[in-house]
C-alpha cells in the first residue's frame, strides 16, 4: 500500500488531477478504493455545506442538482457509462453476446433509461438528505460503494479473453488487498456508529448477490460491470439513508444504545 497505489486509485476513479504516475501494478490501488470514496464523499459534503451558507439555501433541489452534476464531473461519468452498457447487455442472449453489447460504444434504449433513472434517483435522494440535514451520510456511502468494487475485483475472474480497463486490476488482485480494503472501509464506517456498520453489511450483501449474477451471466467481472455495481450500491445505500429523514442523525454514534 504505497503512495503510488493511492495515486493510481485517484487517477482511475476520479477526474481529480494528480501529479506523477501510479504504480505499474494497478492491483496495488485496490486497498485505496475506499479512501478515494472518502475523498469524493468529503468533496460532495463540503459542496452541500457551502450551499447551506448561501442566502438561497432553502432551494434544496438546486443544491441537489449541483451535487448530481459535481458527482458526474468528479467521476467523469465513468460508472454511469458502465451502468448504461450493463443495462443494454440485459437484452442480449448468451454470455458472448452480452459481453459484445457492453463493448459497443453506442448507447441503447435500456442504457439511456438506466442512466436517467439513476440520475433522477440521486437528485431526489440528495434533496432529501440536504433538506433533512443528514447529507453527511454521503461519506460512508461513497466509501462503501468503492470498497465493494475491490470486493468484486478480488473475488471474480476477468470475464473477457481480451484486454480491458479492469484486467490490470484483476490480475494480481488477492486476498490481502481485499482484506485491507474491507478493514479500511469498516474503520471509516465505524465512525458513523451502528448505522454505519449496518450499511457495510447491506453493501456487502448486495455485492454478493450481484457477484453471483455476474458469474452466472458473464463468467466474471468487467469494467462496465464494476461501474454498474458502484451506481447500484450508491443508490440503494443513499436511499436507505434518506428514508428516515432527520431521524437518521439519531443513529450516528453509539450513545443511543446505552
Amino acid at each position: 500500500m504505497g503512495i503510488k497505489g493511492l495515486t493510481a486509485a485517484i487517477q482511475t476513479l476520479t477526474s481529480i488531477p494528480m501529479p506523477g504516475k501510479g504504480d505499474k501494478d494497478l492491483s496495488l490501488a485496490l486497498p485505496w478504493f475506499p479512501v478515494v470514496g472518502l475523498l469524493l464523499g468529503i468533496v460532495l459534503w463540503i459542496a452541500g455545506f457551502l450551499w447551506a451558507l448561501l442566502p438561497f439555501s432553502g432551494w434544496s433541489f438546486g443544491c441537489a442538482m449541483l451535487l448530481v452534476i459535481l458527482d458526474v464531473l468528479l467521476t467523469r461519468g465513468l460508472h454511469l457509462d458502465g451502468l448504461a452498457d450493463w443495462a443494454d447487455s440485459m437484452g442480449g442472449f448468451g454470455r458472448d453476446r452480452r459481453l459484445a453489447i457492453m463493448k459497443d460504444t453506442s448507447v441503447g434504449v435500456f442504457g439511456t433509461i438506466a442512466v436517467l433513472l439513476c440520475l433522477i434517483s440521486k437528485l431526489v435522494i440528495f434533496e432529501r438528505l440536504f433538506s433533512s440535514e443528514t447529507f453527511l451520510w454521503i461519506v460512508p456511502v461513497m466509501v462503501l460503494s468503492r470498497a465493494m468494487m475491490t470486493e468484486l475485483i478480488a473475488t471474480l475472474p476477468y470475464a473477457r479473453s481480451s484486454d480491458g480497463m479492469a484486467r490490470p486490476f484483476v490480475e494480481n488482485a488477492g486476498k490481502g488487498k481485499r482484506i485491507s480494503s474491507l478493514i479500511i472501509a469498516g474503520s471509516l464506517c465505524l465512525i458513523s456508529g451502528p448505522a454505519g456498520l449496518a450499511l457495510l453489511i447491506i453493501a456487502w450483501s448486495v455485492t454478493m448477490i450481484y457477484r453471483v449474477y455476474c458469474l452466472k451471466k458473464f463468467g466474471g467481472i468487467t469494467g462496465d460491470l464494476l461501474g454498474a455495481a458502484d451506481e447500484i450500491n450508491e443508490v440503494i445505500l443513499m436511499a436507505l439513508c434518506a428514508l428516515p429523514g432527520q431521524y437518521m442523525s439519531v443513529l450516528m454514534g453509539w450513545g443511543w444504545l446505552s
